[in-house]
């Protein structure tokens, strides 16, 4: 990279209009720039420069060479100021990965940050599957439940309450529970991965912290969260859904919450990144944002599923 400072060093003294001037602007002595460009000079075996007390003039070589030379100085000049972006202002692409369930949250959470700043873009894959983060170039990649170990970083962003809910229509023909004990016969939907022999465990507590654990068969598998909850408004059966996914449908009475005195748990959400050292600054953006998100998320659930709705 030395070899091309004498060039770059040749334009600013040009466009400077002296080698002084051209000091001042690089950081140099005088004597430093005029070493420099006579030694490129004695290198190229031409004079670029005819000096004089007063001024500088382009020798015939020097008006041949000094244009490649500018276009050097703007495109490091370009290199520095896009630097300077990425590290002072959210721009370029943000990649971000996230399960079918939680997309709905991206566009709420984001949408503050992505209003404020023009120069930021959004690509957002979705699927279930864990996507590969460094083959897929992903900026932050959205879990829900406990992370994996990996050389990843996992930043908790908050918890999804998990309540039990059916639709009108099913709590109508099959009853609806008034203890815990009554989940056990009705028909239900998980995320496992067979109907053969399954069965899910619920561990609930009640409104004084008692805690109870109960075993439900499945009737209904599938590994995807958001089919289990269009199954479930189907009236297909009892599901266990993230109250934050639900609060739409909850408001318009498509579904309705089961045993609303119990606690049913909780998961973790979590931001995965690669990295936490030398991070862009669009990811830090994303990433209080998503906190901003979650802080606010349980607060005020009717004027959220209000909005929502809309």
């Amino acid at each position: 990279m030395d070899a091309f400072k004498p060039f770059a060093v040749f334009a600013e003294t040009v466009s400077a209009g002296s080698m002084s001037a051209a000091a001042r602007r690089l950081g140099m002595t005088a004597s430093a720039v005029s070493q420099t460009i006579r030694a490129l000079e004695q290198q190229a075996g031409v004079t670029l420069l005819h000096r004089s007390t007063r001024k500088l003039t382009l020798t015939e070589a020097g008006e041949r060479c000094y244009p490649h030379c500018l276009r050097l100085l703007q495109a490091a000049g370009a290199a520095t100021d896009a630097l300077a972006l990425a590290r002072d202002a959210p721009s370029g692409e943000l990649r971000i990965a996230a399960p079918v369930g939680f997309a709905v949250h991206i566009a709420y959470a984001l949408a503050p940050l992505l209003a404020e700043s023009p120069q930021l873009r959004l690509c957002l894959l979705v699927d279930d599957a864990l996507i590969d983060l460094i083959d897929a170039r992903i900026d932050i990649a959205i879990r829900v439940g406990h992370p994996a170990d990996s050389n990843a970083i996992a930043r908790p962003l908050g918890d999804f309450e998990m309540i039990v809910c059916a639709a009108p229509g099913y709590l109508e023909r099959h009853g609806v529970p008034a203890m815990p004990a009554d989940l056990a016969r009705h028909h239900w939907l998980a995320n496992v991965h067979s109907t053969v022999d399954a069965a899910m465990t619920l561990h609930l507590l009640d409104a004084q912290g008692a805690a109870q654990r109960l075993q439900v068969g499945v009737r209904i598998a599938s590994n995807n969260q958001l089919s289990l909850q269009q199954m479930c408004e189907q009236g297909l059966g009892l599901a266990r859904l993230g109250h934050a996914d639900v609060l739409p449908l909850l408001a318009r009475g498509v579904l309705v919450q089961v045993l609303p005195q119990w606690h049913f748990g909780s998961m973790p959400v979590n931001a995965i990144t690669q990295r936490r050292e030398g991070e862009p600054v669009k990811v830090g953006a994303a990433l209080d944002a998503f906190k901003r998100y979650f802080a606010t998320l349980g607060q005020d659930g009717a004027a959220r599923a209000g909005k929502m709705l809309r």
